[in-house]
Parts: C-alpha cells; sequence; structure tokens
C-alpha cells in the first residue's frame, strides 16, 4: 500500500468518525444549532467524497494485486459514507418531525377535551419508534466503526507479512549467488588440479626417459 494512499485513508477515518459524532449531536439540538451543525456535517459529507475520489485515484495507479485489495476497501468507505448521508437525512428530516409534533402537542394542549386516549397512544407509539430507531441506527454505525478499525489493523499485518516475505525473498537471492560464485570457484580450482596433474606426469615421464638414456649410454660404454 502506497503512502499516499494510507494518508487519504487515515484522513477520511478521522472525517467519518467526526461526521458520525457530529451527526449524534444534531439530533440532540434544534433550531439555529442543529441548522449549524447540519452545515458543518455536509460540507464534511463533501470533503469525504474528495478523499474517496483520490483514494480510487491512487489505488488504480498501483500494482493489480494491491489495486484489487484496496478497491474493495474504497467500496466498503463508499457504503460507509452513503450511510453517513442516509443517517444526515434522517436528522433533517427529523427537525420536520419534530416540528409536526411540536405543532400537534400544541394543538392537542388547546382542545385536550376533544382529543381521544387512542389518538394519545398512536402518538405516544410513534414516538417512541422513531426513538428506537435512532437508538438502532447509532448501533449500526458502532459496530462498523468498529470492523473498519478491524479491517484497518488486518492490512497493517498483511502488509507488514509481505514486507517478511520481500526480505526473506532477497536473503535466498543473496544465498544463491553466493553459492554459485562458489561453485565457479570450486569449478576452476579442479581444472587447475588436473592441469597440475598432466603438468607433473610429463616432467616425472622427461626424468625417466632421462635416467634411462643415462643408463643405456653408461652400459653401453
Amino acid at each position: 500500500m502506497s503512502q499516499v494512499f494510507e494518508g487519504y485513508q487515515r484522513h477520511y477515518c478521522e472525517l467519518s468518525a467526526g461526521l458520525s459524532r457530529k451527526c449524534t449531536a444534531a439530533s440532540a439540538v434544534d433550531g439555529e444549532q442543529k441548522k449549524q451543525k447540519l452545515s458543518e456535517i455536509k460540507a464534511g459529507l463533501d470533503d469525504a467524497d474528495a478523499l474517496i475520489r483520490k483514494m480510487d485515484l491512487e489505488a488504480r495507479s498501483l500494482q493489480p494485486s494491491v489495486k484489487a485489495i484496496l478497491l474493495a476497501k474504497i467500496r466498503e468507505y463508499k457504503t460507509d459514507l452513503n450511510n453517513l448521508k442516509n443517517e444526515v437525512k434522517r436528522v433533517t428530516s427529523g427537525n420536520t418531525n419534530q416540528a409536526a409534533r411540536d405543532e400537534l402537542l400544541e394543538s392537542g394542549m388547546a382542545d385536550a377535551m376533544m382529543v381521544s386516549s387512542d389518538q394519545r397512544g398512536r402518538l405516544l407509539m410513534t414516538t417512541e419508534r422513531i426513538n428506537q430507531s435512532t437508538d438502532r441506527i447509532k448501533e449500526s454505525r458502532r459496530t462498523m466503526l468498529e470492523t473498519e478499525e478491524l479491517g484497518v489493523s488486518i492490512l497493517q499485518d498483511l502488509h507488514q507479512q509481505c514486507q517478511s516475505l520481500l526480505h526473506a525473498h532477497g536473503t535466498l537471492h543473496g544465498v544463491d549467488v553466493n553459492i554459485s560464485k562458489s561453485k565457479k570457484i570450486l569449478t576452476a580450482m579442479s581444472r587447475r588440479m588436473s592441469r597440475n596433474k598432466w603438468i607433473m606426469g610429463s616432467v616425472v615421464t622427461v626424468l625417466i626417459l632421462a635416467i634411462l638414456l643415462i643408463l643405456y649410454f653408461k652400459l653401453i660404454h
């Protein structure tokens, strides 16, 4: 994985976690504070979109084996970003729903005698369902962040293992080179020994012939 991609990835994870916290905070406020937080969240979503595009371009410029892993990771980030956008829509629509509930409650207080107990029960059930949905969304978001952290940890482990394998490959290559050099040296030494044997044999043969000639001439004379 390139350092550029890692930088984009780290920035996106931080930005995503911050947007999640802002969405939770926006759900707890009303009025101008909610509008301000929603404006900040939308700006953060634009930044997150830009980061994903940059990660996609960087991933496509790498080797195929690495590119496949990173593109799968980018698909997860896109899913995460879509979930964030959906959560922002829910918070935004929740503002409208809250205003409608407030208006309904005010109308109910003005005409309390005209509102039946059944209608009040349905209103309470609807509010409870909304609260339950909010809790489920928060829980899903928390689970997604935990899964994201686990995925980052796995990728880091794979990167370290890849570096270890490359180092081992380099060491084996060096050993192979040394073995080849040693083999060449031994071959050269063997050739020299064979040549020396032939030379020694030739010298011994010449000496024997010389001795025989000397003995021959002495015997004649």
